[in-house]
């Protein structure tokens, strides 16, 4: 790619990434907040503010590989009624978000194909970033589904553990970040995941044809 190909695309990367990063980790943070943890409001993680939320490494990755992370919302399971239950809804509000912003972006795409919107400079901008947004939001969410610690999966399959194993896995997370930053720089997800996320877009892009009537 040359140099203006590359620009072009950061122009509609960049939104495509902050609103994926953003709301997943908001809805993390909401999640656990309607569960009685306290912790994500005191630290101001039930703001949209992009700046309380990204974290530059994770989002290089999801600009280049199109799977990545932001900042961790740091969240007390002992302020949950179950713990371990609200840990799991807590964990999988995230990606589930990221599935929920992808099926309303490509309905905004199969809206304005429907209604054949005007093209131009500005239509053309906001579809092709809705576009990218739908593409990198199912890679978040299913990236964050891998259960490996610290994210979201494996808080969600070690939710399934006696309480006891539970917390004495999730002390190993900066353990597992490290093992997940040599599998994506060596490539190693790289061709299962984008299997796996095309699929994913498939699926909801003809759920949402179904529910458009297009």
């Amino acid at each position: 790619m040359d140099f203006s190909s590359i620009i072009s695309n950061i122009i509609y990367l960049i939104p495509a990434l902050l609103i994926s990063l953003v709301l997943h980790e908001w809805a993390h943070g909401y999640t656990s907040y309607l569960l009685g943890d306290p912790n994500p409001k005191h630290d101001g993680r039930l703001s949209l503010n992009p700046l309380n939320h990204i974290d530059p490494v994770g989002a290089l990755c999801l600009l280049v590989f199109h799977f990545g992370w932001a900042k961790p919302v740091v969240v007390n399971p002992r302020a949950y009624k179950n713990p371990k239950m609200g840990m799991a809804l807590t964990a999988l509000a995230g990606p589930l978000m990221n599935f929920i912003i992808s099926f309303i972006c490509i309905c905004i795409m199969l809206l304005m194909i429907k209604f054949r919107v005007q093209v131009s400079p500005i239509t053309s901008y906001l579809y092709t970033v809705t576009q990218y947004t739908a593409i990198l939001s199912i890679g978040l969410g299913v990236f964050n589904l891998i259960p490996v610690p610290p994210l979201d999966g494996s808080k969600i399959l070690f939710s399934f553990l006696p309480e006891e194993m539970y917390f004495h896995y999730m002390k190993y997370e900066k353990y597992g970040m490290l093992m997940l930053m040599v599998l994506i720089f060596t490539g190693f997800l790289s061709s299962g995941l984008s299997n796996i996320n095309q699929d994913i877009y498939v699926a909801i892009y003809k759920f949402a044809t179904m529910i458009i009537g297009i």
